[in-house]
């Protein structure tokens, strides 16, 4: 016979907070459809245009560095950044702090794929936001922003 739990008193917070991750999740995996079709995701659902985008806004990083601010396995960004440096979007090259761990920096071909992947990620995003509330729209990206940080330090 199973052991039961017994349940945790529920808040409207709580409740309101999981309806959120419920529909994150879901709508993460739309996104990752839509992405896959404008060759923001790669057919191995690797985040292509969110490398690029960090590499862009933050400069050259190592492996592990990317793949701590995501957080996944350092392996993960091991073969993606391989995929792209194949394509020449990145470029392995040294690190003056480290000998052994190279930095990953964008190249040119690499920022001109990140800006036509950034202007169709807009395109849909005003797709998308036709008829919806900008101010509506803001407080969701800022709860997001708000629920990642408290993750980030759990």
């Amino acid at each position: 016979m199973a052991t039961q739990k017994r349940a945790q008193a529920r808040t409207p917070e709580g409740e309101a907070l999981f309806d959120v991750v419920v529909e994150t999740l879901a709508t993460a995996f739309r996104l990752r459809a839509e992405g896959r079709k404008s060759g923001a995701v790669t057919a191995t659902g690797g985040g292509l245009w969110g490398l690029l985008r960090s590499l862009s806004a933050e400069g050259p990083q190592t492996v592990p560095q990317l793949a701590r601010s995501r957080p996944v396995a350092r392996q993960h960004i091991q073969k993606l950044a391989d995929e792209l440096a194949a394509d020449g979007l990145v470029e392995f090259v040294d690190n003056p702090a480290h000998r052994r761990s190279k930095l990953v920096r964008l190249t040119s071909k690499g920022a001109a794929v990140h800006d036509e992947l950034t202007e169709r990620i807009h395109a849909l995003s005003e797709d998308l936001a036709r008829g919806m509330n900008a101010g509506e729209l803001r407080i969701a990206a800022r709860v997001l922003r708000t629920l990642r940080d408290r993750l980030a330090h759990t």
